[in-house]
């Protein structure tokens, strides 16, 4: 039986003619791609963040407004204690207003009465006017014949009947002026300067129910001032304690928020709108109890005004007022909910 047969052997000639025709032979493969650089994904632009942030604003804004519309007495006692704060420095405010309107007042009825001598006639007294008139630091003058002094003077104390009997009228001219400066130096000034003058008996100047006056309403601004501060702090006491509690009843929500990254300026934003609303729902109501209050009591004030024959009627807040009010209890307001939030935030840890 014969043994299968192997193909002969190569000879290592032949071998390494055919390693060597390999390798002279050009590889027909296509080469490799290169790898390109990799390329940073492109983050989102300034646009689209801003574009963000204002969706995110007016998604707040909204919701904010819903809570507080879910729980309508809670909101509404609320947004009233901050109105029944409000409604004392206003109504302050408003004297305050008066008092500067009654203070114009007061300056232009400060004058200077120049009696003159009972000998000076009407002539006279007609030149003696021109020549206080062209006096530094005066400026209106009125001349009071005697004759019209007494007519006033017969009017004001009703006693017509008893002053006819008199043979010679007791009253002199005199003259009224307005001066150009109501400072009290300046009056006191020009009153020794017109003493001086040819025919003058006496220059008549009665300031202190002015000065008066005046000292109650720069102690009027000062409380006025005071209780504006006082009662924002209060506003300011309402509110944080409000969002306080508005802070715990949602801090399992804030703790997993910041687990997943979000900061205290994303956490914080809903709660100041709350705030913002508390206040200005707050001014709301204060410009309404201040519409309610002057409607109540102008018609008792107008009373008591024409009975001593003058012309008063309480004062209103106009829409210049009325925007301030609104604004400041609304900065309040925010300032309340951004003081409360920042010092919760600040002991929140994420667990």
């Amino acid at each position: 039986m014969k043994r299968p047969t192997s193909p002969p052997e190569p000879s290592r000639r032949q071998g390494a003619v055919s390693r060597r025709r390999a390798s002279a032979a050009p590889d027909r493969r296509a080469p490799a791609p290169k790898p390109k650089p990799k390329q940073r994904a492109a983050g989102p632009g300034v646009g689209s963040r801003a574009r963000a942030w204002g969706r995110h604003h007016r998604a707040m804004l909204v919701d904010s407004l819903q809570r507080l519309v879910r729980h309508p007495l809670g909101s509404l006692l609320t947004m009233l204690a901050i109105a029944i704060a409000l409604v004392l420095p206003a109504a302050l405010w408003l004297t305050l207003d008066s008092a500067r309107l009654l203070d114009a007042e007061l300056d232009e009825s400060a004058t200077l009465t120049v009696y003159l001598e009972p000998a000076v006639d009407q002539a006279q007294a007609e030149r003696i006017e021109e020549a206080v008139g062209a006096e530094a630091g005066v400026g209106e003058t009125r001349l009071i014949s005697a004759e019209e002094g007494m007519a006033t003077f017969q009017r004001s104390l009703g006693l017509d009947d008893t002053l006819m009997g008199l043979e010679e009228n007791p009253l002199p001219a005199s003259i009224v002026i307005h001066p150009q400066s109501v400072d009290p130096a300046a009056m006191e000034a020009l009153a020794g300067q017109l003493e001086g003058l040819a025919g003058v008996d006496e220059v008549r100047l009665d300031l202190a129910w002015v000065e008066r006056l005046r000292h109650l309403a720069n102690l009027g601004r000062r409380v006025a001032l005071a209780l504006g501060v006082l009662f924002g702090f209060g506003v300011l006491l309402v509110v944080g304690n409000t969002i306080r509690l508005a802070v715990e009843s949602r801090r399992r929500e804030i703790e997993v928020v910041m687990l997943i990254g979000a900061t205290h300026a994303f956490v914080r934003r809903p709660f100041l709108y709350s705030g913002a609303w508390y206040g200005f729902g707050g001014g709301g109501l204060a410009l309404l109890l201040l519409g309610l209050g002057n409607h109540w009591l102008s018609l008792p004030v107008a009373a008591l005004a024409a009975s001593y024959g003058a012309d008063f009627s309480l004062p209103q807040l106009d829409v210049a007022g009325s925007t301030i009010l609104l604004a400041c209890s609304t900065l309040l307001g925010w300032l309340g909910a951004w003081l409360a939030v920042s010092r919760h935030l600040a002991s929140i840890r994420p667990r």
